[in-house]
C-alpha cells in the first residue's frame, strides 16, 4: 500500500522575513514540510543531514553566495542529486541559460507573489 509522503524542502535565505514567509506560503499552499537555513554553510549542513526533496536557495546572500553554495552542493555526493531552485531578485536581468548549464532547476523571481509559489514550485519540479 502506498502512502502519500510530505515532500520536504529546505529554504536557505539570510533573510528571516522571506524564510518566514515562504515557510508559511510552502506548508498551507503546497503541504510541504519545510527546513531553513540562514547562510549556504548552514544550509549545506542541512541539506547532507535532511536530504530534503527539493532546495530553496537564495542568490544573493553575505559570506557564501548562492551560486557558490550551488556548485557545493553539487559537489558533494550526499547533495547533488536534490533538485535546486534559486530565488534570486536578479532573475530577470539574468541569462536564464547560464543558471541551465550550471544545473540548477528552475529560477523564481523576487518579490515572489506569495499565493503561487507553491504552484510556481511544483511546476518547476515537474
Amino acid at each position: 500500500m502506498m502512502t502519500a509522503t510530505v515532500k520536504q524542502i529546505l529554504v536557505i535565505d539570510d533573510e528571516d522575513d522571506i524564510r518566514k514567509l515562504t515557510q508559511t506560503c510552502l506548508e498551507i499552499m503546497g503541504g510541504w514540510k519545510v527546513l531553513t537555513a540562514s547562510s549556504g554553510s548552514e544550509g549545506i549542513a542541512v541539506a547532507q543531514t535532511a536530504k530534503p526533496d527539493a532546495i530553496l536557495l537564495d542568490v544573493m546572500m553575505p559570506g557564501m553566495d548562492g551560486t557558490t553554495t550551488f556548485q557545493q552542493l553539487q559537489a558533494n555526493p550526499a547533495t547533488k542529486n536534490i533538485p535546486v531552485i534559486l530565488l534570486t531578485a536578479k532573475g530577470r536581468f539574468y541569462d536564464k541559460s547560464f543558471y541551465t548549464r550550471l544545473g540548477v532547476k528552475g529560477v523564481i523571481n523576487k518579490p515572489f507573489n506569495p499565493l503561487k509559489l507553491a504552484d510556481q514550485l511544483a511546476a518547476t519540479l515537474n
